[in-house]
C-alpha cells in the first residue's frame, strides 16, 4: 500500500486540502491579509489536512492499495 505513488497522491490530496481550507477559513469575516486570523486559520488548515491524509490511508486500506474510495478507471 505505500508505494512511492500511494504516498504522491496522499501527498497531493493533503496539499490540496491544505490550501482550500486555509483559503476557506482565512477568508471569512477578513478584508484583507492582516484581518485574517492566521493561527486558526492554520490550525484548521493542519486538522483538515491530517483528517485528509488518515482518510487516504483508510482508503488504502480498504482498496487495492488506491488512496482514493473511486474507481480510477471511472475518473480519466
Amino acid at each position: 500500500m505505500f508505494t512511492k505513488a500511494f504516498l504522491k497522491a496522499v501527498l497531493e490530496r493533503a496539499v490540496k486540502t491544505f490550501a482550500q481550507s486555509l483559503i476557506a477559513v482565512g477568508t471569512v469575516g477578513a478584508t484583507g491579509i492582516l484581518d485574517v486570523n492566521w493561527t486558526g486559520a492554520l490550525s484548521a488548515a493542519g486538522l483538515a489536512t491530517l483528517l485528509s491524509v488518515l482518510s487516504s490511508v483508510a482508503s488504502g486500506a480498504a482498496t487495492d492499495g488506491s488512496p482514493s474510495l473511486a474507481d480510477e478507471k471511472l475518473a480519466g
